[in-house]
């Protein structure tokens, strides 16, 4: 009788390397132009093909001042359970989009994001890894 492997949870590193290099080949091979949730789509059923646990719009639940907001935000694609990913498809990427990647990691306690922006010429232009290292404030996955 033989064994099964041990699985042993991928790191951080190894899931955001396994993303963007399915978003990079995602990209060259579609380009830009398309839908964020047509490149949602296709990057989430592509990830799971590559074994990863994916969520997509996965919904937060948000406190403040003492109340719930259910569902308050919503997170693109969660990978493993641990990497967050904001997709966008527009020509130039923008200073609030990598603030909201920040803000989803800050308000979850999760350490990494990225901000994976579809619509720039070239993806590597259009890709931002963002970290954070505060602890969680008011929300819950």
């Amino acid at each position: 009788m033989s064994e099964l492997p041990i699985v042993r949870p991928l790191a951080l590193d190894d899931i955001t390397a396994i993303v963007i290099d399915v978003a990079l080949r995602l990209h060259r091979d579609l380009g830009p132009g398309l839908l964020e949730s047509t490149y949602g789509m296709i990057l989430t059923r592509v990830l799971q093909n590559r074994g990863l646990a994916t969520q997509r719009e996965t919904a937060v639940d948000l406190y403040y001042g003492g109340d719930l907001f259910e569902r308050a935000i919503r997170i693109d694609l969660l990978v493993e359970g641990a990497v967050v990913v904001e997709l966008k498809s527009t020509p130039a990427a923008h200073p609030s989009h990598a603030k909201q990647v920040l803000a989803y990691l800050r308000l979850t306690g999760l350490h990494v994001g990225l901000l994976l922006n579809f619509g720039a010429p070239r993806l590597v232009d259009g890709l931002q890894r963002i970290v954070n290292n505060a602890p969680p404030r008011v929300g819950r996955l």
